[in-house]
């Protein structure tokens, strides 16, 4: 059965679990080692277990903690030849590198992977469609915009775990921010919009696999759960399509873990192990 987990999704750090009965991968390190075994530890997984870790982008909100996590707990990290190059000028030696060829998918235990590119501001980033007995999970953090390839990657999926990073009017009323890097938030480099990932969620809603959709990498001052969360569910209640639970990953806690493919229509299956989250059921036909 195939699971995920969020361990803390934000600007300060990003870090999550995928795993199955037989195998287990961390996805990005942007927490620290201590905070990375203190989180593990109360989802009851021990670091010593993982199989590997999976880089999105090298970004030290997403890699804060690699280092010195890989030194203490020796596992494989797999990310691309570029974002390899790129950590390699900052971290000694993190652990025994595997390369992401593009797109080839390849299979970790029993937990097949393949990744495909997003736009954002880093050397290489990517996105990745994990696979398992029949379920199906999406993951894309840190995109500026949805592109053909994602949209592509992303059908028939059954849980997803999306970026709402900002609410646009928010952002654009932040007195905090100089407006370069307002323009740099919302350029087609940058990140989600609570508008944008709605959009890509009703689209993948459609087909009517989707049952879960978890967002995260919600900015502290430009959005609130609230807000992501009503976009997107308006976003829902205006498409076809069976039952999605949508739900906001915190920063500070972990949150799961959650069954990836709970059973069609089986709603008190997607409700199994809901934790820490804020969010509801949209029902939209």
């Amino acid at each position: 059965m195939l699971r995920f987990a969020v361990l803390g999704s934000g600007s300060s750090g990003n870090s999550a679990l995928v795993f199955s009965d037989h195998t287990r991968l961390l996805i990005d390190a942007g927490i620290s080692s201590k905070q990375l075994h203190l989180r593990m530890a109360q989802l009851g997984i021990a670091p010593d277990t993982l199989d590997g870790v999976l880089i999105t982008h090298e970004h030290s909100d997403h890699t804060r903690g690699l280092e010195v996590f890989c030194r203490n707990v020796k596992k494989p990290v797999y990310c691309s030849a570029i974002t390899r190059e790129s950590l390699s000028c900052s971290f000694s030696n993190p652990g025994t590198w595997r390369i992401i060829e593009g797109s080839a998918p390849f299979t970790v235990g029993d937990i097949t992977v393949t990744g495909f590119t997003v736009m954002h501001d880093a050397v290489d980033p990517m996105g990745f469609v994990f696979k398992s007995a029949g379920s199906i999970l999406g993951f894309a953090s840190d995109l500026g915009h949805v592109t053909g390839v994602m949209q592509t990657a992303l059908q028939g999926i059954h849980s997803l775990f999306i970026e709402a990073n900002y609410d646009d009017v928010m952002l654009q009323n932040d007195a905090r921010r100089p407006w370069p890097l307002k323009q740099r938030i919302a350029s087609r480099h940058g990140h989600l919009s609570n508008s944008q990932a709605a959009e890509l969620v009703a689209e993948i809603a459609t087909g009517g696999q989707l049952q879960r959709v978890v967002l995260g990498h919600l900015s502290e001052d430009c959005n609130c759960p609230e807000v992501a969360l009503k976009t997107v569910r308006t976003a829902l209640q205006e498409a076809p399509g069976g039952a999605v639970e949508v739900l906001c990953a915190g920063r500070d806690e972990p949150c799961g873990p959650f069954v990836v493919n709970a059973g069609a229509g089986d709603i008190a299956g997607v409700l199994e192990d809901r934790q820490n989250l804020q969010g509801e059921f949209v029902l939209f036909s």
